[in-house]
């Protein structure tokens, strides 16, 4: 075949698999079920970005593989469809959001059957379809009952721009994740849910699971276990107490004064005795910030003494300060810390602005300089002195709870999750608000709430959602008691919907249920899930979370959702920079399809580079994997007949099966493909490929460029269609040559090659050698002088 017509090729293929639902899923099949699983996108007004064909491709290129290995393969695909940008555009534009986001999913779709994915469109679910969110809100209804969905006055991060507010893993260096806006604190009445409850569960349970190490490394520290111990300080001449969390209860006689959060309630108890109040309360007022402005390690160290009040150190007796400081938070540990300037950089800091004591309790550093924050003995600490940390810190827990001052404690910096969003654009909260009954939930039978259709979507400028200005909707009588009562108006956060669509994905025209018994039982847990980097404290925590909880309640057969996680690195602009309209880098897929063809795209992003990393984009790169396709598409034209491989491509075959298969489980896909450009560069050496190398072949190559090969495969005359064929084998045996290629030089100079045997001795190869008299081509006059043959490598001449 000449060049090949890709756009003819392309649509032909596509509109077959589409018409006979090749990759449909069915539940129950006899053969072993594989469930390979993409995070599905959110369906923007821009559509695809050439970011989405990675990791797209890279589990298309597993699932087809797999489907020829003789698995039942569930390889799905939806839209995560609620969320502020599309709301922000209906602000904009008074289009309603659910057409808004009907034609950007049909923008996505088209894009993405463009690309030939393998996806099982049957089991297509959109997180916005009454449908799908009626089981959204019966999650939560279960979380409500179970009391792991609670209501209460909290301060959060608020958006200024967004009007909405945020979860802690939303705000992103100090401003709103999907805006930039500034973020403020405020406090407000919101839904949280009890993820803390599944702290250690959250951790422990990684254990079981093939997540990469940076995964499992993202999980571990955002959820922040640590061990150490809760020590009651007394407030002098006063009943009351501080307590503080410390992982390090060894240094507690170095504790020279106290740190609270501006908003701890010691301050409203005992403000009678605290003399200069109007600094402690305006200082507080200051601290109206985000929790990563505030705890930010190089922000200027502010905070104001409570004069009339002091704590007693209770392992010294000594009498300390107290101060507030907004690098102390409510949300953290008790809202208080005992402060060790000398091995703790933030209170060291701390100390030299306010002139305070620091004792050194750890040998090893030079306090008089900076804070030591190493290994040492314990010193200056009469109780614990000489031994070393680990040894003092279990000592000293044991003192404490022997004294009855306190006791051992493991912390976590996961706080509750921020579950309410004051937007109108998500899954109504189906909980009503009784003056009498207090917050009672909708019936079941009643679901789903849909979403009313509203004129304005603008929040209001207190922030509460645009359903406030609804009272024909809110406004409804108490199911339990009949008094009138009031809907709840906050909407769930677009994180909701992601939680849990892997599972509906089994089973997504159920309506008694989220999934049935038996669509759960066969396909759960996940085998291989892929998703972003930015994706795996967030979205992965609360699946994670949501999975558990239902396990709980007997609803899914697995403790963890994913059973394999890995993570793609990002497509730089052609400048190594983000792609971005502002840079003017932005690369559209649909222009590749057109000017390339999607099998081009395709092999392109997975030749690109290491998977996991990130890659600047290249049009070059992008011309030479067409070159590539070009070459294979004539290699039709060298066929002759063999039903098996033939002498000169036997090793090489193997090698390529042997290759290919690896690097395909392996995420080592560029390698894989590279292997494949070898084998073709050996057969147009060899100017032929017989029909058994050639159907080998096109077999290896189908899963990264499905369309060519299923094409040539049919003008070929191979039976069957070529995503129905069996996945080749390799024989370890023949993987290695029965004859090497040896190199020869003389003085130094290459000067050609010979066959010999891959056990040749040296007098073997000498001979073998000698005989090449085109290839050493010596002239008479000259002398060899040595012969050196390093074996298996090359054979060296010297000449005089």
């Amino acid at each position: 075949m000449e060049n090949y017509n890709f756009k003819d090729i392309e649509k032909k293929w596509q509109e077959i698999w589409d018409k006979e639902q090749c990759f449909h899923a069915v539940t129950g099949e006899d053969k072993p079920k594989y469930y390979a699983l993409v995070e599905f996108p959110y369906p923007s007004g821009q559509g695809l970005h050439v970011g989405h064909p990675r990791p797209y491709t890279a589990l298309d290129i597993v699932s087809r593989k797999k489907r020829m290995e003789g698995y039942n393969v569930l390889f799905p695909m939806g839209f995560d469809a609620f969320g502020l940008p599309t709301e922000n555009y209906a602000i904009k534009t008074g289009v309603h959001p659910a057409i808004v986001t009907k034609n950007n999913i049909d923008n996505f779709k088209r894009q993405l059957k463009s690309l030939g994915y393998s996806f099982d469109w049957q089991r297509e679910v959109d997180t916005t379809d009454p449908k799908y969110y009626k089981w959204t809100q019966w999650i939560f209804l279960q979380l409500f009952k179970k009391g792991l969905a609670y209501k209460k006055e909290f301060p959060i991060n608020f958006c200024t721009s967004c009007k909405v507010g945020l979860a802690n893993e939303e705000v992103v260096n100090g401003v709103c994740e999907r805006c930039g806006g500034e973020v403020v604190r405020k406090v407000k009445n919101q839904w949280m849910l009890k993820i803390t409850e599944y702290a250690d569960r959250l951790i422990d349970d990684l254990e079981d699971v093939n997540f990469i190490d940076r995964v499992k490394t993202s999980q571990i520290n955002w959820i922040g276990r640590s061990y150490g111990a809760e020590i009651n300080f007394d407030i002098k001449d006063t009943s009351e107490k501080l307590t503080v969390y410390t992982t390090r209860p060894d240094t507690i006689y170095g504790a020279t004064y106290m740190v609270i959060s501006p908003e701890h309630p010691v301050i409203e108890t005992l403000k009678d005795k605290i003399s200069n109040l109007d600094k402690v309360l305006e200082n507080k007022e200051k601290a109206k910030k985000s929790d990563f402005e505030r705890t930010e390690l190089n922000k200027e160290k502010t905070g104001v003494k409570l004069e009339g009040i002091s704590a007693v150190n209770p392992i010294t007796g000594k009498e300390i300060s107290i101060f507030a400081s907004d690098y102390v938070l409510m949300t953290y540990g008790t809202g208080a810390i005992m402060a060790v300037p000398a091995h703790d950089t933030r209170d060291y800091e701390f100390a030299k602005v306010f002139d305070l004591p620091i004792i050194e309790v750890v040998s090893g550093g030079d306090i008089t300089k900076e804070a030591y924050t190493g290994d040492g003995k314990i010193v200056n600490s009469p109780l614990i002195d000489g031994l070393g940390i680990k040894e003092a810190k279990e000592k000293m827990t044991e003192i404490v709870e022997e004294k009855g001052i306190g006791k051992r404690k493991t912390n976590f910096k996961l706080r509750d999750w921020v579950f309410s969003r004051q937007r109108y654009w998500g899954e109504p909260i189906p909980i009503i608000n009784c003056p009498h009954c207090g917050f009672v939930p909708l019936d079941e039978s009643e679901l789903p709430l849909t979403l009313p259709d509203v004129k304005d979507y603008k929040p209001t400028d207190d922030g509460e959602s645009p359903l406030k200005n609804m009272p024909e909707w809110y406004n409804i009588k108490c199911p339990k008691c009949g008094a009138d009562a009031q809907r709840e108006t906050d909407t769930m956060p677009q994180w909701a919907g992601s939680s849990w669509y892997y599972l509906r994905y089994t089973d997504p025209d159920n309506d008694k249920e989220l999934a049935s018994k038996e669509a759960i039982d066969y396909w759960m847990n996940v085998d291989w899930y892929n998703g972003g980097m930015e994706h795996t404290t967030l979205h992965l925590l609360y699946s994670r979370f949501w999975h558990k909880f239902l396990y709980d309640i007997g609803v899914v057969n697995t403790k963890e959702p994913y059973q394999k996680r890995t993570s793609h690195g990002m497509i730089l602009g052609e400048n190594h920079e983000k792609m971005s309209k502002s840079k003017g880098n932005v690369v559209n897929p649909d222009e590749v399809i057109d000017e390339f063809g999607a099998d081009t795209l395709r092999t392109y992003e997975m030749f690109i580079g290491d998977f996991e990393k990130v890659a600047p984009w290249s049009e070059n790169g992008v011309k030479g994997c067409k070159r590539f396709l070009d070459r294979v598409s004539k290699m039709e034209d060298m066929i002759v007949d063999g039903v098996e491989y033939s002498k000169e491509l036997t090793t090489l075959m193997h090698q390529t099966i042997k290759k290919v298969s690896e690097d395909f489980e392996t995420l080592k896909f560029n390698t894989a493909i590279a292997q494949l450009m070898k084998l073709t560069n050996q057969v147009y050496d060899n100017g032929k490929i017989n029909r058994a190398e050639f159907r080998t072949f096109l077999i290896l190559l189908n899963p990264v460029a499905p369309h060519l090969t299923e094409e040539l495969w049919q003008r070929a005359g191979f039976e069957g269609y070529l995503h129905d064929a069996d996945w080749p084998k390799y024989d370890e045996a023949k993987t290695v040559a029965d004859e090497i290629e040896i190199p020869i030089q003389i003085n130094g100079k290459f000067k050609g090659k010979v066959s010999v045997g891959k056990e040749a001795s040296e007098e073997e190869v000498k001979d073998i050698v000698h005989k090449q008299n085109a290839v050493l081509n010596i002239p008479e006059d000259k002398k060899i002088l040595k012969e050196i043959y390093v074996k298996g490598r090359i054979y060296n001449i010297v000449v005089k």
